[in-house]
């Protein structure tokens, strides 16, 4: 199936049918963005029936647009994502991402209809009423970012909630991240992945048996991993690309998504037989260079959830104030404790992981900002004497 759709898909870019994928052209974000807004559109305008778009945090938005068949893969393919975590169709589920212009409110959202559950289309934001529609509704499923999953978690105080899944993305998120989830609310947390020029959440996705690797729906998107810096193929670590097979309105060849990962071998327990992936490890764009030792966010991540005594908030502060950048790194205490003895002790976590001095300052509970709507920021540059989260 895989070969038949790939060979009808590369006559659309100019390329021979006979032509080995690793020998074709890559596609990249910018020129998405160049072709602002529909420039690189293979349908008419008139066959589409809905667009998306990119935050145009660095730019122009990228404008992407969808056919009715592109919506039924969309549909079907988060409907896959869910029933992976353990979702079925007597569920209520609870849609806490976004709606509107960001892919992941409508895109679960239609899944879980796909699906046959009953879809609460609570979009993001406003944490006392999405409690009590968790708690009145009865959902067992909830969909949103894990940020905004954990800040859930902190404010339900004794409510009546009994989720037993959740499907969570939109932000990188690590192991002890799930941790936390799945103690705080008893689910399975399950992640889910994709990018709005591939089409939106639902590319990829973790299932409840195999944890740790996320089954790529590859009947619609081919992946490859490539070194980052070469371009060539690799077997392991490296950048996901992504072709995809069966969308008709905006089809990307190659796609170079940024996101580092590598493939995973072997049956997994669940029977699913796609190509697996392993969760991210962070994004090409995203690491940190400090002191000349790259770092990413997940890693820092990763040893604040797992220290016993701190709660997950935290932020990351580039301090570019001097000649040399120093990485500062903030979090909260679950509950009252000693903040020096704890500060010293994920000082030295963090510099036996990453290689680099950290300072490392250990704030009350509550005192970082939260944020309701969106993903979660976590890297702040400062450059002056202001504090930037002060203006969060």
């Amino acid at each position: 199936m895989q070969r038949e759709r790939l060979h009808a898909l590369l006559p659309r870019f100019g390329v021979d049918p006979d032509t080995a994928l690793t020998d074709a052209p890559f596609t990249v974000k910018s020129q998405l963005r160049d072709a602002y807004p529909f420039g690189l559109l293979q349908v008419p305008l008139e066959q589409t029936v809905r667009v998306h778009a990119s935050s145009g945090t660095r730019g122009k938005p990228t404008i992407v647009a969808y056919t009715r068949a592109d919506l039924d893969v969309f549909a079907d393919v988060c409907a896959r994502s869910i029933a992976a975590a353990g979702g079925t169709p007597d569920d209520v589920l609870h849609v806490a991402y976004g709606y509107g212009l960001f892919t992941g409110g409508l895109g679960l959202h239609y899944g879980g209809e796909r699906l046959g559950a009953t879809v609460v289309p609570a979009s993001g934001g406003n944490t006392a009423l999405q409690l009590q529609l968790l708690e009145d509704l009865r959902a067992v499923g909830l969909c949103c970012t894990p940020s905004f999953a954990l800040l859930l978690a902190e404010r339900a105080g004794g409510r009546n909630i009994h989720l037993r899944y959740g499907v969570f993305g939109a932000e990188p998120w690590s192991e002890a991240m799930r941790e936390k989830l799945e103690s705080a609310w008893g689910i399975d947390a399950c992640d889910i992945y994709g990018l709005s020029e591939v089409m939106g959440p639902g590319v990829a996705a973790e299932c409840r048996e195999g944890k740790g690797a996320l089954h790529v729906f590859d009947d619609h998107f081919l992946p490859e991993i490539v070194d980052p810096e070469s371009g060539e193929p690799t077997d392991g670590l490296g950048e996901l690309v992504l072709t995809t097979l069966t969308k008709e309105a905006l089809p990307v060849l190659r796609y170079r998504t940024g996101d580092i990962t590598q493939f995973v071998d072997g049956a997994c327990a669940c029977g699913r037989t796609h190509r697996r992936i392993a969760r991210f490890s962070g994004r090409v764009d995203d690491m940190l260079i400090v002191r000349g030792v790259n770092v990413f966010p997940s890693e820092i991540e990763e040893v604040i959830l797992e220290h016993p005594a701190l709660g997950g908030q935290y932020a990351i502060v580039i301090d570019r104030r001097a000649a040399m950048t120093n990485l500062e790194v903030r979090c909260e205490l679950e509950r009252s404790g000693e903040p020096d003895a704890i500060a010293a002790n994920v000082q030295q976590r963090l510099e036996e992981r990453l290689r680099v001095r950290t300072d490392v300052v250990v704030l009350p509970p509550g005192t970082l900002p939260r944020q309701e709507i969106g993903k979660a920021k976590r890297v702040w540059d400062r450059v002056d004497e202001r504090d930037p989260l002060l203006s969060a």
